[in-house]
């Protein structure tokens, strides 16, 4: 039984973009663990939003990997563009005020962010 052209294709997005993601997250983890620690001008509190930031990013890849090998949940039209949005938003705000604290506009992002995600998991439980 060869699976749908319509089912392939989404399938194949949400692979790579939780392939992106996740190799992103495990880079940016690793300078949050090796990089931002020598920087004298980052207080602690903002390396562990770092690390919070780096983690959500990678769970969010690996979801999107396991979503695209779903048949019926990778072509979900929502739950992988708003889980993929919302890390972006989250994860990139978060990164962002770590390392440059007077980009306050960023500050209602990372929340926005987190509700994106949230809605696109719940979408797939509906």
């Amino acid at each position: 039984m060869s699976i749908p052209r319509t089912v392939a294709a989404g399938s194949n997005f949400l692979w790579r973009a939780g392939a992106l993601l996740t190799a992103t997250a495990i880079g940016f983890g690793a300078f949050g663990a090796h990089g931002l620690k020598q920087r004298k001008d980052i207080n602690p509190d903002r390396i562990n939003a770092w690390n919070t930031a780096a983690h959500y990013a990678i769970f969010n890849g690996l979801g999107l990997l396991l979503i695209s090998l779903h048949p019926r949940f990778s072509v979900h039209r929502f739950a992988g563009p708003a889980i993929m949005t919302g890390t972006v938003l989250f994860s990139g705000s978060i990164f962002a005020l770590t390392l440059d604290h007077n980009l306050k506009f960023l500050g209602p992002v990372t929340p926005m962010g987190g509700v994106i995600m949230i809605a696109g998991y719940i979408s797939l439980a509906l």
